[in-house]
């Protein structure tokens, strides 16, 4: 093998390249590298993947493969890195001269160290690339020969120069969009060209562009998309169609949303039987009815899987000539739904379901805070005129409400104390206010309403044994309630369980115990961490939490994939289709849509939740200096998170607390040994604001001592 064959050779190992990446690298004669690649493709020491070269079978003749696990990238720092397990088996550690260069969101296979410097750490060094992200959103900074480079967002003091060609117009601290144009093996080596420019990053609107951008989110439909959505601008049903149905616009069907929503695909109806029972309704649009198998429409749907939402943006899943136009309830206007309608016995169990394709027309649409406002009995003349035809279901939902809740209670289903924030921004998009997201009775009601339609949906897959999206959430593992345990037995709570896995009454009452006291925070946050994550899947697993057999997604088939893909199955099963047709028809898909629609479930949380820290920073940004009592909501070696009555999480570096060397004590408490001062999770402490960076999305703090009589903290 002659010294250039071994070069291209090494280079390839690390990840498969291009022939223009190898001249790039190598720096070869042109056509000494195509002739060395050809001769190597022959005799089998390369094969070419998608257009790349990689190492063929003959590399490995005369040596040991090497044991290598698929990974992704996800953190990146100027010394080191992490990766996690494609097999979700945990996070890999990656020394600095281990990344050779890999980015974050780099598909990568690493090779394990058979000797970690922390024992029972998993360390290793990546040894391909084998799916690079060359795209990424950052900010523009100067390197330290001060030329013009990019900071990868969530990639501290690591900067990849820009080209001089691309440059023009960029301008420092602008939050860009970039591609990496030529890969080195380390990242001084990398050059990036910026290839969309946001604006400041101090705005989280811009910098909330560049996450989009960075994660690849396709915020525009395709041409032909939007093309098959202008069919239905300005669209009515058709009588026809309205004539096959039965018809339910004669029943006081009403809508409940928040005031502000306009792609409304629910809708209810509630009347008490003479036995005490109920007969409940639960309408949703029918989005399948317009979205065909197949169309441009629902491939895109399908690709998109779920609708994007942050502060008071949305990226929807469908077109809004369908999401805020033919598929919405809307008030007043005749639409298309496939409705569940179920009846239920004087204790609120379920007695019978049906499933039916129906017409509706909602005669109001409610308002979260009005509608509480009506069952609290604090309302004005004007609102009990304005939902003078549904006022008389209002005592009855809430009634068939709370001897559900009861059920659920019984049965051990967990309500775990999760907060929304609600942000208040000015006509410039800024954040100026964030409020706690209120939840009051009428919500809770209906969210109890369609996990009953969701329930039936679901029963209705499974009994009739045809392929199914169903909504699982399998019992945690024995190892993380062993860990979860002892971090109970530590905030002082009783948490030893009969099993090595607790049932969900345990938990309930460990939840119910600890609602509204100090430690709420970190003990329904660390319960919900130790669980495992809902996801979809073509079997019907059950829901740990919710502690139903039965459970799947129908009631939101404007913003989920998965409720319109069980609506179309539940339309074949409606017309007689057999049900080994149904299996034929629907088995493969059934897979590939729970699959994609839990990825992007997961993509678009991820998202949603990246997208919300940027604006709690971009807020915090203006009370610099100011004075707040919080809540010790994380405990670190580094320092703690304490957590703000407005949901801001921020850190206070161990450094400012500790005169010694700190120390975390059972996971719960970082105890200062010099003066034996301890913070304990759910202890309240008084902080100042001392930075905040919002292309980052992190807010830090100063420790404060005890308040001095008289001084009030806000």
């Amino acid at each position: 093998m002659t010294p250039l064959q071994k070069d291209i050779l090494n280079a390839v190992k690390r990840r498969p390249m291009t022939l223009r990446e190898l001249q790039n690298n190598l720096q070869a004669d042109n056509s000494r590298l195509r002739m060395s690649v050809t001769a190597m493709v022959a005799t089998g020491e390369l094969m070419v993947q998608n257009g790349a070269y990689a190492p063929g079978l003959a590399t490995y003749e005369n040596e040991a493969v090497p044991s290598t696990i698929p990974c992704t990238i996800v953190k990146l720092a100027p010394r080191f890195g992490f990766a996690t397990r494609d097999d979700g088996e945990g996070d890999i550690f990656i020394p600095g001269r281990g990344l050779h260069g890999a980015m974050p969101q780099d598909k990568v296979n690493i090779k394990l160290f058979d000797h970690p410097r922390v024992e029972g750490s998993a360390e290793g060094e990546v040894v391909a690339v084998t799916t690079p992200n060359d795209r990424f959103a950052g900010t523009v900074v100067l390197s330290e020969d001060g030329r013009m480079a990019v900071e990868p967002d969530g990639c501290k003091d690591v900067k990849l120069l820009l080209t001089k060609a691309s440059c023009e117009g960029v301008h420092l601290g602008d939050k860009v969009g970039a591609i990496i144009t030529h890969r080195g093996e380390r990242h001084s080596e990398h050059r990036a060209a910026v290839a969309e420019r946001f604006g400041a990053s101090d705005y989280a609107s811009e910098c909330a562009k560049a996450i989009l951008y960075g994660r690849n989110v396709r915020q525009e439909f395709p041409e032909e998309v939007l093309q098959a959505a202008r069919a239905y601008d300005n669209a009515v049903i058709d009588p026809a169609e309205a004539a096959h149905r039965m018809d339910l616009r004669g029943i006081p069907i009403f809508t409940i949303d928040s005031a502000e929503t306009k792609d409304i695909d629910d809708a209810i109806s509630l009347q008490e039987l003479k036995d005490g029972g109920y007969e409940l309704g639960v309408h949703i649009a029918d989005v399948s009815h317009y979205v065909l198998p197949d169309s441009p429409l629902d491939k895109e749907a399908f690709e998109r899987a779920t609708s994007i939402y942050y502060a008071d943006k949305v990226i929807p899943m469908l077109p809004t000539q369908l999401s805020n136009g033919i598929c919405s309830l809307n008030e007043g206007e005749d639409r298309l739904a496939f409705s569940c309608l179920m009846e239920l016995d004087r204790q609120g169990n379920i007695r019978r379901y049906n499933f039916v394709k129906t017409v509706i027309r909602s005669r109001v649409k409610g308002v979260y805070k009005e509608i509480n406002a009506l069952l609290e009995n604090r309302e004005e003349d004007s609102l009990r005129e304005k939902y003078s035809e549904v006022l008389p279901q209002l005592p009855v939902m809430q009634q068939l409400y709370e001897k559900r809740l009861e059920l659920r209670k019984k049965r051990g289903g967990m309500d775990i104390g999760t907060v929304e924030a609600k942000f208040i921004l000015d006509d410039n998009g800024r954040c100026v206010d964030i409020v706690k997201r209120e939840r009051g009775v009428s919500e809770c009601m209906i969210e109890e309403f369609m996990l009953l339609a969701n329930q039936c949906a679901a029963n209705a897959g499974r009994v009739n044994r045809v392929p199914f999206v169903y909504r699982v959430h399998e019992a945690p593992d024995a190892e993380r309630m062993e860990k979860l345990s002892a971090t109970l037995l530590a905030c002082g709570l009783n948490a030893k369980f009969k099993n090595p896995v607790p049932t969900q009454l345990e938990l309930a009452a460990l939840l119910d115990e600890t609602r509204d006291t100090p430690i709420q925070i970190p003990v329904h946050t660390g319960i919900l961490r130790a669980m495992q994550k809902a996801r979809y899947a073509p079997q019907p697993l059950g829901h740990y939490g919710l502690v139903l057999a039965d459970y799947a997604h129908f009631t939101s088939p404007i913003r989920r994939y998965p409720d319109l893909a069980i609506h179309r199955i539940l339309t074949d099963m409606l017309t007689g289709r057999t049900q080994e047709r149904l299996v034929r028809d629907y088995n493969e898909f059934a897979t590939h849509a729970s699959e994609q629609s839990s990825r992007q479930e997961v993509a678009a949380v991820r998202i949603e939740r990246d997208v919300e820290d940027l604006y709690k920073a971009e807020y915090m940004h203006s009370h610099l200096g100011e004075v707040y009592t919080g809540t010790v909501s994380g405990v670190t070696p580094r320092g703690v998170f304490v957590e703000l009555e407005n949901t801001v999480e921020g850190f206070i570096p161990a450094a400012g607390m500790c005169k010694g060397e700190a120390q975390v004590i059972e996971g719960v408490r970082l105890l200062d040994p010099l003066t034996g001062r301890q913070w304990t999770l759910g202890d309240p402490v008084r902080i100042r604001v001392a930075g905040a960076d919002v292309a980052l999305g992190r807010v830090d703090f100063d420790y404060m001592e005890e308040e001095p009589a008289g001084e009030k903290s806000r």
